[in-house]
């Protein structure tokens, strides 16, 4: 039998917030389900899901949006987990990450939370930190500019011409992830642009 792994992207819910840093994670997994013309419906566990497989006899995806606010991801993602009895080792958890540069990527296995609230919630809600996350990199903000105030700001006119590439790779990183493990996918997704 197909393993299934629980893919989400982390993010905040609503209009106001769709185009902002914050949810690049929700954007990837927007790419993952328009790859494979998934749908998305509404899950009781409080989100959005669409169910798909990673290529036909692979492993299946759930793919899912929590319909909550970033900082309490943990509740969604912990549900889902339990609905589709998948293990932490085969969640993925899709995140914008400030200390890593714009238009680049890192994948991990556990560890902190690096002061993300929405990773820190899910840790709390999983009761483990051993989940797999895609850390897709936003920077940090220019100047004196409040992390805070950055994370929701739409992307830049200059950044907006690279993102689509940017949550391309990610999403390509994600199914690495799935089809030939963690290392694999480090090794192609960290090397630096242009190898």
């Amino acid at each position: 039998m197909a393993e299934t792994w629980l893919i989400v992207g982390l993010g905040n819910p609503g209009p106001r917030y769709e185009a902002t840093r914050h949810n690049v994670g929700q954007m990837v997994v927007d790419e993952l389900a328009a790859r494979r013309s998934e749908p998305f419906r509404q899950h009781r566990a409080n989100a959005r899901v669409a169910e798909t497989w990673l290529r036909p006899g692979a492993a299946k995806l759930i793919l899912a949006k929590p319909n909550s606010f970033m900082n309490v991801s943990g509740g969604p993602v912990a549900g889902l987990a339990r609905f589709y009895s998948t293990d932490a080792a085969h969640v993925v958890i899709v995140h914008d990450e400030l200390d890593i540069p714009f238009d680049s990527l890192r994948l991990k296995s556990g560890g902190g939370h690096g002061g993300h609230n929405g990773v820190r919630d899910v840790a709390k809600a999983l009761a483990t930190p051993e989940f797999l996350r895609v850390r897709v990199g936003i920077g940090r903000p220019p100047g004196r500019q409040d992390p805070a105030d950055w994370v929701l700001d739409p992307f830049s006119a200059g950044e907006r011409q690279t993102l689509p590439i940017l949550i391309s790779d990610a999403a390509d990183a994600v199914e690495r992830i799935v089809e030939d493990g963690l290392v694999a996918a480090q090794q192609r997704f960290h090397a630096p642009k242009g190898e």
